[in-house]
């Protein structure tokens, strides 16, 4: 089972999940009644389980190149020896190909209880994640693709709990998940992965621009999600004041720019993958900071 864990991320795929539940109490400004709570993190658990494992699958090839050359140590949130589990052959691809068809239908039964609408979104997700593996020897660009797979679960939170969202707050909403996702996920595991993608011909930020450049694209992108984080209040019913953007403002220092300025000076790899698992809290925290509001209106 732990082979399986580490083919769908599950460590980085349940700090996931609270990005959904931020953002279905954030537009809700109430928790879902008890059976669409209960679909609602059924679907985003088997959601995110199987699209990080059709990651491994459709990059099994280009995995295989990295692994025969040796791979460096992960960064906290992923690091562990079964990394690319198909490609250091501890998983095989029927029985990788089972494990994301399971998952992949449990989300499908349980997003068609909640909105079938969903479904498209899943697919959308399914998709666009297929197409980014399969860009990463050929352009950098698919760096936004990442941000719009990411940014799949919160938008089918937002159409969980509202029947109609305001496009103009779903497209605030999803620039603010697209930068987190580039700035503080997608960039640093590149820069973290930057040996084994340069020896195997990849196209990343890093790469292509160099570690400067990418450092400081890293901290402008991270300094918009600690802004635009301040505005996301607008998009819900909820009184969020002062409190809540003190609470925000703080964990987006804390948890992104601080991580941010200190790889822009120091240009490290270990600062990267520092950055990564901080990132990767971000979701908790702004969940930590919102259900109080909710409790306690």
């Amino acid at each position: 089972m732990r082979r399986f864990l580490a083919l769908s991320r599950s460590a980085h795929g349940l700090l996931d999940i609270a990005m959904p539940g931020f953002v279905a109490l954030l537009w809700l400004g109430r928790f879902p009644e008890p059976l669409v709570l209960a679909l609602c993190l059924g679907a985003a658990m088997a959601g995110y389980t199987a699209i990080y494992a059709l990651n491994d699958i459709m990059g099994a090839r280009d995995d295989a190149e990295k692994v025969a050359g040796g791979i460096s140590p992960g960064y906290a949130v992923e690091a562990s020896a079964m990394r690319y589990p198909i490609a250091q052959k501890l998983i095989s691809m029927k029985g990788a190909l089972t494990w994301f068809c399971f998952w992949m239908a449990v989300a499908v039964v349980c997003i068609w209880f909640v909105n079938p609408a969903i479904l498209a979104i899943l697919l959308a997700a399914a998709v666009l994640e297929i197409a980014y593996v399969k860009l990463f020897k050929v352009t950098w660009t698919r760096t936004f693709i990442s941000g719009l797979v990411k940014s799949a679960g919160p938008v089918a939170a937002v159409f969980a709990v509202i029947d109609q969202p305001p496009i103009a707050e779903l497209a605030l909403m999803l620039a603010w998940l697209m930068l987190w996702e580039i700035g503080g996920q997608n960039i640093p595991a590149d820069w973290n992965d930057i040996a084994e993608d340069r020896r195997v011909g990849a196209s990343t930020i890093p790469l292509v621009f160099g570690l400067p450049a990418a450092a400081r694209v890293v901290l402008l992108l991270l300094t918009g999600v600690v802004v635009l984080s301040l505005m996301l209040p607008v998009m819900s019913p909820l009184q969020l004041g002062w409190p809540y953007r003190l609470a925000a403002l703080t964990s987006g220092i804390v948890l992104l720019l601080a991580p941010a300025w200190r790889l822009m000076r120091t240009l490290d790899g270990r600062q990267a993958a520092h950055l990564f698992d901080r990132s990767s809290l971000y979701p908790l925290a702004m969940l930590v900071i919102i259900t109080p509001q909710v409790l306690l209106p």
